[in-house]
């Protein structure tokens, strides 16, 4: 007996789609950019060159989901950490690119740099639920036109487990792609293994950011996944209904997949979703909210109707500090996606609406991840836990606590015993200290980062990387 969500009815999803078309044929999505255009048109597309707005019709669609891959596998630099889509269980990836980082010494909040990317990366590798890095903050320090160079080339050093970034500009391809060939060997090797995906954010409502989508389809050359994860906000960005706004997620999300699909039939697609709300009093994003969380259950069972691997936001808080409300956020807005298949959820590691990454907290997190995937697990109800022969022994009044399935159930897992929680008694609980959840985390981070990096690349490997963001400084400084 699993613990599963159903936001959507089956009539309800098929309204979700019909209204996603009925977008999609009629409003249209504007696409800049140079590359989108011409291949839509090209694709049956109706297109308003002048306002740069595509009427995209169902059939456009439906050969779009025919062709994108059911499955795939989301490699990793280490395949030890390979991760095949769609799963039977959630996995999670890190939360990307805050702007502020809690300074793990002083708890100074402050602008992210390339060694906070560093430093959250190692932690984070060590994690076991987590299968998927992406750069957690921004490297402030490195130049604005290589910047996203810097990110990705560090996430790549300091995690072997699938790793995803983004690109800003179509003049950034060739270093990604050469500091690509350089970590995995070869070409080849990138386009086989896919060890690397893509972030993909349409710009909401029902717009396509021309640098990055044709940066990134110029990088379908290499069959590099993308994870689309619209992100329109209640009552700004998106209709001030849950069901409107997940009209127009989805519908982003499906203007995607139409250009992928049409401009490299079977690349690899993640159906994902990153909803928000705005807290119409003041005007405030949020994205720690109830509604968050059904709005991303909803999307991701979208995602399941298509037959699509799926992720979404999640274990996202709208804290300014760690403590109580992050952790209430966080299992709000991670338990309906958990409990709808997500494959992959997105938010390890950061609060303030995504925009504070704190190390501690991925520690945290990661216990979170365990409690929501106990709950997901159910009730095993298999005959072997049918214990009437037990119940007949012990009788009216008796205990348990000697029975052979009460020494076996200690060894199984169908009892959580977390890392963080603290589960002794008050007296053993002052001797020790009194730990928390956060204090524990600490320790954590603290011997992760005193101990040895995990699968290093090889020198040479990261003098050739050097030497890629170096010409990139240079060179793209000067266009």
């Amino acid at each position: 007996m699993k613990l599963t969500a159903q936001v959507l009815s089956r009539d309800e999803q098929e309204r979700i789609h019909a209204e996603s078309l009925r977008i999609l044929a009629e409003v249209g999505v504007k696409f800049l950019g140079e590359r989108a255009l011409p291949i839509l048109k090209k694709n049956g597309a109706k297109v308003d060159e002048e306002r740069r707005v595509v009427r995209i019709p169902p059939e456009m669609v439906a050969e779009a989901l025919r062709t994108a891959p059911r499955s795939f596998v989301l490699g990793a630099r280490n395949p030890a950490y390979d991760y095949p889509v769609p799963s039977p269980v959630t996995r999670y990836c890190i939360d990307g690119t805050a702007s502020f980082v809690m300074d793990f010494a002083t708890g100074e909040r402050r602008y992210g740099t390339k060694k906070d990317i560093r430093d959250s990366l190692r932690v984070f590798q060590q994690m076991d639920l987590g299968v998927m890095a992406w750069a957690p903050t921004c490297a402030s320090e490195a130049p604005a036109e290589s910047r996203a160079l810097h990110e990705f080339f560090a996430m790549m050093q300091f995690s072997s487990k699938h790793g995803e970034h983004e690109l800003h500009f179509t003049n950034q391809v060739p270093y990604l792609v050469a500091g690509l060939k350089a970590v995995m060997g070869s070409e080849a090797a990138v386009r086989e293994r896919q060890a690397f995906s893509l972030i993909y954010c349409p710009v909401a409502p029902l717009m396509h950011d021309g640098q990055m989508l044709d940066a990134y389809l110029e990088l379908g050359e290499l069959n590099l996944p993308v994870q689309i994860m619209p992100m329109p906000a209640t009552g700004t960005t998106g209709p001030a209904s849950l069901f409107g706004n997940i009209c127009v997620a989805n519908a982003e999300a499906l203007s995607g997949i139409v250009v992928y699909q049409m401009a490299h039939p079977g690349r690899p697609l993640i159906h994902s979703n990153a909803t928000g709300t705005v807290d119409l009093r003041n005007g405030t994003y949020l994205g720690g909210t109830p509604e968050m969380g059904l709005m991303g259950a909803a999307l991701t069972q979208m995602g399941r109707f298509y037959g699509l691997p799926t992720g979404a936001a999640g274990c996202t808080a709208d804290a300014k500090q760690p403590g109580p409300e992050a952790i209430l956020e966080k299992l709000v807005t991670t338990l309906p996606a958990v409990c709808a298949g997500a494959d992959v959820i997105v938010g390890y590691g950061e609060m303030e609406s995504d925009q504070l990454l704190v190390l501690e907290q991925i520690v945290v997190d990661n216990e979170l991840a365990h409690y929501c995937e106990r709950l997901f697990n159910g009730v095993d109800s298999s005959e072997a836990k049918d214990l009437y022969a037990d119940i007949v022994q012990v009788g009216p009044g008796g205990n348990f606590l000697k029975s052979k399935s009460t020494r076996l159930a200690a060894r199984s897992d169908e009892f959580l015993y977390p890392v963080l929680a603290d589960r002794h008694t008050f007296e053993s609980w002052s001797e020790l200290g009194k730990p928390g959840m956060y204090s524990l985390a600490r320790q954590k981070v603290e011997a992760i980062l005193a101990g040895p990096l995990v699968d290093p690349l090889p020198e040479a490997v990261i003098a050739e990387l050097d030497e890629i963001l170096a010409a990139a400084d240079r060179e793209l400084a000067k266009e």
